[in-house]
């Protein structure tokens, strides 16, 4: 009975969609051909790793020659406030990791059982399963063509006496075009909870995201323009909510007495230790965030004009951060986008596929039997990432754009 709970029938995709889901992950074959890359650093080039360069190990010793290693601590504090004042916001929640910090957004704004939250298909499933975890649905919106994050002009139509909040996800660092979906909300009496996993440091028509919805989620992950190794943030201008947000963080105790619970609460609370490495990844914000947008200018200066490739998306209103610099791969490249991640691969150069929409995934597909998401398929099949780390030394990136036009070319032949 628990594994029928847990995992799908045995799912597999239509003959049709094996044309949209990407290949597995290829091996990086270093040691294949003489990579001038490889031999200098040692190793291959990394499609994301953090940079550690500031405070943070002298942060961490501090924490460890006091003692104060668990969720309470004066870095803690810190780094809330750090972060809120960094992305324009009021008030920073921790939490211990981006997931959770959705999950307990979410769960503050009164989602439940029975209700049902609109999300764009094309996300990190973290998006679909807080919601789950809730008891409530995911209702699916397809990607704009464009910024790849959820097409505006669909939201509407999605909209049933059930629904409770919409979760606009900025994907790769490209902000939503967040006025619209602001205005439906007021309109129809929804909740928006932002999911800004990947836009630290983006902003939206001179907004910072962070202090533009209800509430902002963010993830700490290693490969996150901030990171904490694993951690998360809710930013609001809500005391209401931040109040109520970091209570039920920590299992909802009483102010009244210890031990006394009003509310079904959560342990998702952030250690001293990881809000010391986050802290000292605030104090250079604005470095770690403009290095990822100066990568994302060298790389469009390298590729601009190659054809078979789309670069990122950049609109007018919004600042795009580049959390990683996302191309895809056209009929007109020479080869599919699973072949050119293996040519790469074997140059030492480590590459991810776009995320697999929700209405595709084993554990989901059932749910939406019979919904089509055109553009999200499409950018599945077509999509991939560069390295995008906020340390990629320019070497390594002539280096991988080098290798782009070598494998080019070499398809003509």
């Amino acid at each position: 009975m628990l594994k029928k709970t847990i995992q799908p029938e045995n799912y597999v995709p239509e003959e049709k969609l094996l044309k949209v889901i990407p290949d597995k992950d290829p091996e990086i074959k270093i040691s294949l051909k003489r990579i001038p890359v490889v031999e200098k650093t040692g190793k291959m080039i990394p499609v994301c790793e953090p940079t550690l360069q500031g405070n943070e190990l002298k942060y961490l010793t501090e924490c460890v020659e006091t003692n104060w290693i668990s969720s309470t601590g004066r870095k803690i504090i810190q780094f809330e406030e750090a972060f809120a004042r960094a992305v324009g916001a009021k008030y920073g929640i921790s939490c211990t990791n981006g997931t959770t910090a959705l999950q307990l957004a979410l769960y503050v704004a009164g989602v439940g059982p029975g209700d049902e939250v609109i999300i764009p298909t094309f996300t990190m499933i973290a998006t679909a399963n807080v919601i789950t975890h809730l008891g409530a649905k995911p209702v699916l919106v397809d990607a704009d063509p464009y910024t790849y994050t959820m097409d505006v002009n669909r939201i509407e139509e999605k909209i049933t006496g059930k629904t409770k909040a919409v979760v606009p996800v900025d994907i790769y660092g490209h902000p939503c075009d967040m006025d619209p979906i602001l205005d439906i909300a007021e309109r129809r009496g929804l909740a928006v909870i932002e999911d800004a996993a990947e836009a630290h440091g983006a902003a939206y028509r001179g907004r910072k995201i962070g202090s533009i919805s209800d509430a902002t989620t963010f993830s700490f992950y290693a490969n996150k323009i901030i990171t904490t190794g694993e951690g998360g943030m809710i930013t609001t201008d809500s005391r209401e909510f931040y109040d109520k947000a970091r209570n039920i963080r920590d299992h909802a105790f009483s102010e009244e007495r210890h031990f006394w619970h009003k509310y079904v609460g959560f342990n998702f609370r952030m250690t001293n230790l990881q809000a010391a490495i986050g802290l000292a990844q605030v104090e250079r914000f604005d470095e770690l965030v403009e290095s990822r947008i100066r990568n994302a200018a060298r790389y469009n200066a390298l590729l601009k004009g190659l054809s078979g490739l789309t670069l990122p998306p950049q609109a007018e209103s919004v600042k795009n951060v580049f959390w990683m610099y996302a191309i895809l791969v056209e009929d007109d490249f020479g080869m599919n986008r699973d072949e050119l991640r293996k040519q790469l691969a074997e140059r030492g150069i480590e590459t991810r596929t776009f995320f697999i929409p929700m209405h595709l995934q084993p554990i989901y597909h059932g749910k939406y039997a019979g919904q089509s998401y055109p553009v999200s398929e499409s950018l599945c099949s077509r999509g991939m990432y560069l390295p995008s780390s906020s340390g990629l030394a320019e070497d390594d990136l002539n280096y991988i754009c080098a290798a782009i036009k070598e494998i080019k070319e070499g398809a003509r032949r």
